[in-house]
């Protein structure tokens, strides 16, 4: 069994970002380029079939599903998802099974062939190296997708937006064969719950040739840091260190008086990771986070990082799954100057701060924020709580606010939250459709440093490749 040394993952990362803007296509081309490609695993098992309810234009899912070693589930995929020359534009889209602590058969092997498909695509043809970002937070998901993204050949797993200290024994599991199980959190329980995972629900897999991929910790602190790199079980083979200006989801301010007058998370010399801490600890790291220049990526290694990880800039180049129009507003507000990201405390129903980009005819509009009728029927980051009859339910807190207390949720906490999961495919034009017409709004993220970004613009006035933007990083 090959196993892949982190000393060998290039110096530059590409981030995981959103839902499928870190798309196969734009991790496959930073790959080609010479850095780490990767692929976002979040909610792909919804992009996968929304993929084929449009057609599969272009055939890029079937023929890699054709590779998926198990066939009867990749069949049963088709005959219940693929419409051949796509849905009619003003139709729903069919809605996947949600992850549970108690998933059916058909709801695992889902997220194995939709993590495979992602990163087998990357992988096609390219001698490149490709990764797999995973968010901690979605935890009923994620032994089905480690799973996947190792039968589609990955070379590497990154996770953040929690404590993975798991992760290094499920990876170790999986690439055996053997069954393996992820503690659950849950909110009021009187006793530990586990979310269980048996590889053997795929046939046909051949264990020889699956790869041991490296595993980086995404993580905001050099204590937490230090905390996985105490035990040998759970200790990563390096970190990403990321600070606070890095887009999507941040790390709470540690300070008390941590919202500022316009009401946005601001953070402090709190925030920030002791690097030489992270250094003593001798494995390989890459900065995040304000990292997204040549002048930078030489700061983080003359600091003892073997490179940085950038989002960002990769996010707005040609490949990445943001759509076309959103993107490239994106760029004409930044060309002008008038582009807007705030840090918003509770717009996430995680409890993390959220980076939003002020955009017309996006959620970030109050007036159609208010407008949109509360649903949860995506539910990745709807989490699990015990009631007091000790049954386990699930509540997310951008549901209706109304069926959030109903489940013992504190108000509180419902006040103000957008509803990541559609925003987020509606980034990438797969918003849904709603029975009364009404079509999901995009809610776009990326960081606040955007230096690297005002620096391509000098020369790349409408866009650039993600070639380009390796390019000029590595020109140093």
């Amino acid at each position: 069994m090959e196993r892949i040394e982190a000393r060998n993952i290039p110096a530059v990362i590409q981030g995981g970002m959103g839902i499928a803007v870190s798309s196969w296509r734009l991790a496959k081309s930073v790959s080609q380029s010479g850095g780490l490609g990767v692929v976002s695993g979040t909610a792909i098992d919804s992009v996968l079939v929304r993929r084929l309810q449009d057609g599969d234009v272009g055939g890029e899912t079937r023929r890699a599903l054709l590779s998926f070693p198990d066939q009867s589930v990749a069949q049963e995929i088709l005959d219940r998802f693929f419409i051949e020359g796509g849905k009619a534009l003003n139709e729903s889209y069919v809605q996947v099974p949600k992850v549970s602590l108690h998933p059916k058969p058909f709801t695992s092997q889902l997220l194995v062939a939709a993590n495979f498909v992602e990163v087998w695509l990357a992988k096609e043809d390219n001698k490149g190296m490709i990764g797999i970002n995973l968010l901690e937070k979605i935890q009923l998901a994620t032994p089905a997708s480690v799973f996947g993204a190792l039968l589609g050949g990955v070379d590497c797993i990154l996770m953040g937006a929690g404590i993975p200290s798991e992760i290094p024994r499920i990876i170790r599991d999986l690439v055996a064969g053997r069954s393996t199980e992820l503690k659950i959190t849950v909110t009021n329980a009187s006793k530990d719950y586990r979310l269980h995972f048996d590889p053997r629900i795929i046939k046909g897999v051949d264990y020889a040739n699956i790869l041991h991929p490296a595993f980086l910790a995404i993580v905001s602190s050099h204590a937490l840091s230090s905390y996985l790199y105490r035990d040998e079980e759970i200790r990563p083979d390096g970190f990403i260190i990321e600070g606070p200006t890095a887009g999507g989801h941040n790390a709470p301010p540690r300070a008390k008086d941590s919202i500022s007058e316009d009401g946005q998370s601001t953070f402090s010399e709190k925030d920030l990771a002791d690097i030489q801490k992270v250094r003593d600890l001798g494995l390989p790291f890459w900065l995040a986070g304000g990292y997204s220049t040549p002048d930078k990526l030489r700061e983080a290694q003359i600091m003892g990082a073997q490179g940085i990880q950038a989002g960002t800039i990769f996010a707005l180049a040609e490949e990445s799954g943001l759509g076309d129009e959103l993107r490239l507003e994106v760029l004409e507000e930044i060309l002008e100057d008038r582009l807007v990201i705030r840090t918003e405390p509770h717009a996430s129903s995680t409890g993390f701060p959220f980076k939003v980009v002020s955009l017309p005819g996006t959620l970030t509009d109050q007036n159609l924020s208010d407008a949109r009728r509360r649903v949860c029927d995506l539910g990745y980051l709807r989490m699990p709580y015990e009631d007091e009859n000790h049954r386990v339910g699930y509540r997310c807190s951008s549901e209706p606010i109304d069926t959030f207390i109903f489940k013992d949720g504190d108000v509180s906490e419902a006040q103000d939250r957008k509803c990541l999961c559609n925003g987020l495919m509606a980034n990438i034009g797969l918003g849904q459709i709603r029975a009364n017409g009404y079509k999901e709004l995009p809610l776009v993220t990326l960081g606040t440093d955007l230096t690297g970004v005002k620096g391509l613009l000098v020369d790349f006035h409408s866009g650039w490749t993600a070639a380009e933007v390796m390019e000029y990083l590595t020109n140093i």
